[in-house]
């Protein structure tokens, strides 16, 4: 009898080191999981589970301390374009550096979402731009901006883009880059621009 007792005592051991090391090895997994996970890839989860241009709207928070409301449309290797909701008279665009955003507010929802395990690439172009070739094309399409900056705000047109900052030839919104309308040129560094807004 009392061998079977102590055979029973082993194996019950047994199988709790056994149960140990399997979630001990479930935790070191998942903790190697989460040391990979980026902000990118997080937003790319939540942006995936409702699809791009659908319905979903998040709260983000700049560095700047504002808080905007947005509905993403475009996803990019470090920035999110996306229509800011809110805004007025009519849809305005806007392009964030994914380095301008100092938070993201998100529901229970969405956060569990965010933690899943990396969805596959869709293999897109577009999530291999980066924020620099995204100012090229605006620079390109003479588009009318308005940058918030850790500066303030400045409206404009974007004359340049070179390796790490822009030139803007500061002009008031609303009006044509032409040389009249001119009010000075700004070098603007890209690590200083927090929201890009399009008219």
């Amino acid at each position: 009898m009392r061998w079977d007792d102590l055979f029973d005592d082993l194996e019950g051991q047994l199988e709790r080191e056994m149960h140990s090391d399997a979630t001990d090895l479930r935790l070191k997994e998942e903790r190697q999981r989460l040391d990979k996970l980026s902000l990118r890839t997080r937003l790319s989860n939540v942006v995936r589970s409702v699809g791009l241009g659908g319905a979903l709207q998040l709260r983000i928070v700049l560095v700047s301390g504002e808080t905007i409301v947005l509905r993403p449309t475009t996803l990019g290797r470090d920035w999110l374009a996306a229509d800011l909701t809110g805004a007025g008279n009519g849809r305005v665009q806007c392009v964030i550096p994914l380095s301008a955003i100092a938070g993201v507010v998100l529901n229970d929802e969405q956060y569990l979402v965010s933690l899943a395990v990396e969805s596959e690439s869709t293999g897109k172009l577009i999530e291999r731009v980066a924020f620099p070739f995204v100012l090229r094309d605006l620079c390109r399409r003479r588009r009318s901006v308005e940058l918030a900056t850790r500066g303030g705000v400045l409206a404009g047109t974007i004359d340049r883009v070179a390796r790490d900052h822009l030139d803007l030839a500061v002009h008031p919104l609303g009006t044509l880059r032409r040389a009249p309308e001119v009010l000075h040129y700004r070098l603007v560094p890209f690590w200083q621009i927090h929201v890009i807004r399009l008219g």
